[in-house]
């Protein structure tokens, strides 16, 4: 297991087991001291382990509160990305470091070359690289490699409105869409990337997603029987199609009576009491997609390589079925992304200096990249099992540093940073900071240090979701449409958060969010943006060690279960 900074402390915490867990009378004794779930007057000392992590490891799949997202991320979140052994020099490609050519061409010109050649590392050495056009990754197994985000920078001149076009939003008004999509690097496959872009030069706004521009570009391959959230089989109708190794859609279509929704929402009262019908945003992301890669048939059992996230009800017809072709096995890493410098547009209106977007991509990742001066940060749009690790949004500040969104899944952002801006904010702009939304679900943010923004739920009820081991400034607000629904839906976990500024918004959230922990957060007030629940009644949260971040054990719940 990768030890956080500082995770070794003075009563020798340096990680856990199942074993080591529940076998020492020492945490026991924890436990007793924690004073059970909901424990937020007692003093706390070091080393408290919350009684909701005792409940979890007993049910770690279908635990009421807390997601299990310990194989979120690249190939189940593992911890060396490949290495492709044939390379291709930008430089043999007509790339300078010079500054002043534009090398986009030869950096498409290489990556290319290794897409041809079934895979291959694209290398930029050290070195300023202008680039006049998108960095496009298309091809599987490419990786896009500089020598360290300290010593190659791609300078970037040119915005996606400049390079694509105008991109309006497929709900109306005058919103520009590069406000939440695409970027100047962009890992998305190549059929994928042609058809979206060309959607949006027609003017025909499109879904962003894994079933294509109208949702359409899909096929059965078999029904799925009855299977409940946290199952690693199921059991299908006809297997004939499906094979070890395959990346398969399970796709869950909701009832007149939106009782899918009312699942993700966590059930009960308040989520049926809830009027759903003119969530027309919040609507439009069903059927719910999730990419999975099946690891074994036997009969009419079909193994998975994560558990299910939700409930397989037949009213919601639940079918395995196909998808546009993914990108899988590509990468970016050691560079840094510079856009020439620009005010930051009013809110909504960004013309799309964006920085890395993976879109349809799945065991995908970027490492060591800084993106600087740009509208918004790194994107996961209908991305899954992905691995953002070592990233950092810097420069004159940005609207979306980083966001989530499109049915995103089972992704790992870690040892992430948002630096304080360089220029004061413009009028009427707006700062978000780790966004997610759209029905995405199982994403981890991991060991952050935000000197900027805030905890943005942006509606669009995701659900599932951990913020584990960050420190956060919480100057920053959340937005969406009151179209999109509920801010969250059920089982967000925050988890050792240290909030610098005392803002409760959006950290401390065991009055917003349905079935969620809130556990190990400093003691917050509230001011600024406030929110009420959208659900009625008990919400069934649970907070615990409040006010004692510092002595939550586990620190960090995804080390933790992945542990597990």
């Amino acid at each position: 297991m990768s030890e956080s900074p500082g995770s070794e402390n003075g009563d020798g915490y340096a990680g856990i087991t199942r074993r080591g867990l529940l076998g020492s009378a020492a945490v026991a004794a924890a436990y007793a001291m924690a004073g059970g779930a909901t424990a937020t007057a007692a003093p706390a000392t070091p080393g408290q382990v919350p009684h909701l992590w005792r409940e979890f490891t007993h049910t770690p799949y279908t635990h009421p509160q807390i997601p299990y997202i310990g194989r979120a991320g690249y190939r189940g979140g593992a911890v060396l990305f490949p290495r492709r052994p044939r390379r291709f020099d930008v430089r043999a490609f007509g790339a300078r470091p010079d500054g002043t050519t534009d090398s986009a061409p030869a950096i498409n010109r290489a990556i290319a070359a290794a897409g041809r050649a079934g895979g291959g590392t694209v290398s930029i050495p050290s070195g300023t690289f202008r680039i006049d056009d998108i960095v496009r990754v298309g091809h599987s197994n490419v990786v896009l490699r500089g020598a360290g985000s300290g010593r190659t920078t791609l300078y970037a001149t040119r915005n996606l409105t400049e390079l694509i076009g105008v991109y309006g939003s497929r709900y109306g008004g005058d919103k520009s869409s590069w406000s939440w999509a695409g970027g100047l690097i962009w890992l998305a496959p190549e059929a994928r990337w042609n058809s979206l872009t060309a959607a949006i030069r027609a003017k025909a706004w499109p879904f962003e997603g894994w079933t294509g521009n109208r949702r359409d570009e899909w096929r059965p391959l078999t029904g799925v029987a009855p299977a409940r959230q946290g199952s690693w089989t199921v059991t299908v109708t006809d297997p004939a199609a499906l094979r070890p190794g395959a990346l398969v859609l399970l796709r869950l279509a909701d009832d007149q009576g939106h009782t899918l929704l009312e699942h993700m929402a966590g059930g009960g009262p308040g989520p049926e009491a809830y009027f759903w019908d003119d969530k027309t945003k919040l609507t439009s992301y069903v059927p719910y997609e999730w990419p999975v890669r099946i690891t074994g048939v036997r009969g009419r059992k079909v193994t998975l390589e994560r558990p299910l996230p939700l409930d397989v009800r037949p009213e919601w017809n639940p079918q395995l079925t196909t998808h546009v072709p993914e990108l899988t096995g590509s990468g970016v890493e050691g560079l840094t992304l510079e856009a020439v410098e620009t005010p930051q547009q009013q809110h909504l209106l960004d013309k799309g200096y964006n920085g890395v977007a993976l879109q349809c991509a799945y065991d995908c990742w970027v490492d060591d990249v800084t993106v600087r001066h740009v509208d918004n940060g790194f994107g996961l749009v209908a991305a899954s099992a992905c691995t953002l690790r070592r990233t950092r949004v810097a420069g004159r500040g940005s609207h979306h540093p980083y966001f989530c969104r499109e049915g995103s899944h089972d992704n790992l952002i870690e040892d992430f940073a948002i630096d304080e801006r360089t220029s004061p904010a413009a009028p009427n702009t707006q700062l978000h900071g780790i966004n997610v939304e759209g029905l995405s679900s199982y994403n981890v943010w991991s060991r952050g240090d935000m000197r900027m923004g805030t905890f943005d739920s942006h509606r669009g009820m995701p659900f599932a979701n951990v913020r584990t081991d960050i420190t956060v400034n919480n100057n920053g607000r959340h937005g969406g449409d009151a179209s999109a629904g509920p801010l969250f839906g059920a089982r967000f976990t925050h988890w050792n958060i240290r909030v610098t500024n005392g803002r409760a918004g959006l950290m401390k959230i065991d009055t917003l969010a349905p079935y969620s922990a809130t556990v190990g957060v400093n003691e917050v007030t509230e001011f600024d943006q406030i929110d009420v629940p959208d659900f009625t009644g008990d919400l069934h949260t649970r907070l615990e060690l409040y006010g004692s971040p510092g002595a939550v054990r586990p620190r960090n719940l995804h080390e933790a279960q992945r542990e597990l």
